[in-house]
């Protein structure tokens, strides 16, 4: 399978990283974004995003019609809730035989709908479950790929030095794989940070963290601690979608998703936290107790 043209949609983290591993493997790579239409967002201007594709060497589209018109390979990274709409979206303009990579984490069903729109428009459209945080893998990161054409850009993907493995010819598989290891991932985040919290409000965290260890000694309880409470206050929005995605994943297997909705719930508390900017001014690498704290003065600080 040959791919010279890659075309990100979505110039976050993720593609970024993907943009910035793939520049040596092909042709060229092209990016189209939100932020390239807006004049300004909160958090990504959009002069310093198209700047910063300048200088990565990534064509930024007008567009994302310019985008799907110059690539032979689309790579959708966007939020888990855009997924269907940006499929949905680009199968307007892909033209055929072009390969879709589907890199968001959304649940089977909503995967399924996104390759009907692709491949109705002639487009070759193929899943990936990202079983790990892309940063700092980049695209190394470990990729379960699923659909018709999974096993030929696995190969393709192999030779540019990643790590992607064709598990289903159909979609959904590796969708649900994804899925359900999130419920576990995402769920352990969000019970580390409540019941780290709670300790903390009850001054029984140094007494409490070590029966973890007690339980479970291969996990150092203090240092996951921290990677979880810095994860969630910088990317709780997009784990809280990405959750309930899951929570869909859930109830399309005929389930009410209790747990799943509760963890959304939590990433998404943590995620409004953050953008209060409760968390602004704490050093990379901070203790779990110095998050906790600002979560018990934000509590004590509401009227």
């Amino acid at each position: 399978m040959k791919v010279q043209r890659i075309g990100l949609v979505g110039y976050g983290e993720v593609g970024k990283s993907f943009s910035a591993g793939l520049q040596s493997r092909v042709d060229h790579v092209s990016a189209w974004d939100l932020t390239f239409d807006a004049e300004a967002t909160a958090f990504r201007p959009r002069d310093v995003e198209l700047a910063h594709a300048a200088q990565a060497g990534v064509r930024a589209c007008a567009s994302l019609q310019a985008l799907c018109e110059n690539a032979d390979c689309i790579i959708s990274a966007v939020t888990a809730s855009n997924t269907l709409a940006v499929a949905q979206a680009a199968a307007q303009y892909i033209r055929v035989g072009t390969l879709f990579l589907d890199l968001n984490s959304a649940s089977p069903g909503t995967k399924q709908q996104a390759a009907q729109a692709v491949d109705a428009a002639g487009g070759h459209y193929v899943e990936a479950g990202v079983m790990a945080s892309v940063l700092p893998h980049g695209i190394r990161v470990s990729m379960l790929l699923g659909g018709a054409h999974a096993a030929a850009l696995a190969e393709t993907l192999r030779g540019w030095g990643m790590d992607a493995k064709a598990v289903a010819a159909e979609i959904g598989v590796a969708s649900a794989i994804k899925m359900c290891r999130s419920v576990m991932i995402k769920g352990l985040e969000a019970l580390v940070i409540e019941s780290y919290t709670t300790a903390r409000h009850y001054g029984v965290e140094d007494q409490m963290i070590p029966t973890l260890a007690e339980t479970f000694p291969a996990i150092d309880w203090q240092q996951t601690g921290i990677y979880f409470f810095s994860r969630v206050a910088q990317h709780g929005k997009r784990r809280a979608e990405e959750m309930r995605e899951a929570a869909h994943t859930v109830r399309e297997a005929g389930f009410e998703p209790w747990m799943a909705a509760a963890i959304a719930g939590e990433h998404d508390w943590v995620a409004q936290q953050a953008l209060a900017g409760i968390f602004q001014d704490l050093p990379k690498g901070a203790r779990c107790h110095e998050y906790a704290d600002r979560r018990l003065a934000a509590r004590a600080a509401k009227p």
